[in-house]
């Protein structure tokens, strides 16, 4: 706003659109508009739990065959050795939706300053 004035206004509205669209086009911007943080910053949460909760379920069911005792204790350590890629894959995936939140940043930065 500090940047173009009344003309950012003009990102809710593509040119050539007829008055009675408008009525129905910039309400549904505007809101958009406000929400494309809050979703990614859900998105990103989201993505972020799942491998958390998914490490923390297989740790949970490897303390609790490492509180068996006989053949269940052996088994214990199949769960330990599936932790080690999923920990990899965990990593990847975090540097994944990093570059994708920091290319979207960077698109929604850049609508806002160009104006379409």
């Amino acid at each position: 706003m500090k940047y173009h004035g009344v003309r950012m206004f003009s990102l809710f509205l593509p040119s050539g659109t007829t008055i009675y669209l408008a009525l129905l086009l910039v309400p549904l911007e505007m809101i958009s508009y406000f929400f494309k943080p809050i979703s990614l910053s859900v998105r990103l949460f989201a993505n972020m739990m799942a491998g958390h909760l998914l490490l923390k379920v297989i740790v949970g069911f490897s303390f609790s065959l490492l509180s068996s005792a006989g053949f269940y204790f052996l088994l214990n350590f199949i769960p330990l050795f599936i932790l080690l890629p999923l920990f990899g894959f965990k990593l990847f995936v975090s540097f994944i939706q990093a570059f994708v939140f920091s290319l979207l940043i960077c698109i929604y930065i850049n609508d806002s300053i160009s104006l379409h």
